[in-house]
């Protein structure tokens, strides 16, 4: 991708973060690129006016990119995004299977609201075997 594609992108990308700013969410905006260099997903922080954790500008984008593309997975596909997206952001996106992402300002937000996890492994053989099951039915 060229530098000037980069710039174009990262300023539409911005534009939705204005988008965002307009209804007094913090504004980080996020586009979804495909192959072509066509925009395919959209997307602007919504976790107040929506009453969701998870509204962030990046989920947004990606939900509207695997909608339109009527798959969820986005292939080579590249991400843009005014921050740098936090690590739901950035798993979704390897989820999405999207290969690149690009931002704008680096988020000192993303150590500070770290949890430790408190326990792990919680009904190991249960858990493990209902996803065998189904993967076992699936092929």
């Amino acid at each position: 991708m060229r530098p000037t594609d980069i710039e174009r992108f990262m300023d539409l990308a911005l534009a939705e973060a204005k988008n965002a700013e307009l209804l007094n969410e913090v504004p980080i905006g996020a586009i979804v690129v495909n192959n072509e260099k066509t925009i395919i997903g959209r997307g602007f922080n919504q976790t107040e006016s929506r009453c969701n954790p998870v509204a962030h500008a990046e989920i947004l984008a990606i939900e509207d990119a695997a909608k339109q593309n009527r798959d969820w997975r986005l292939n080579n596909f590249i991400l843009f995004s005014t921050i740098e997206p936090c690590p739901m952001c950035k798993s979704a996106a390897a989820e999405a299977r999207i290969n690149r992402i690009y931002y704008g300002s680096e988020n000192s937000q993303m150590m500070s609201n770290k949890k430790e996890c408190i326990q792990t492994n919680l009904r190991n053989i249960d858990c493990s075997k209902i996803l065998k099951k189904f993967f076992k039915k699936l092929r």
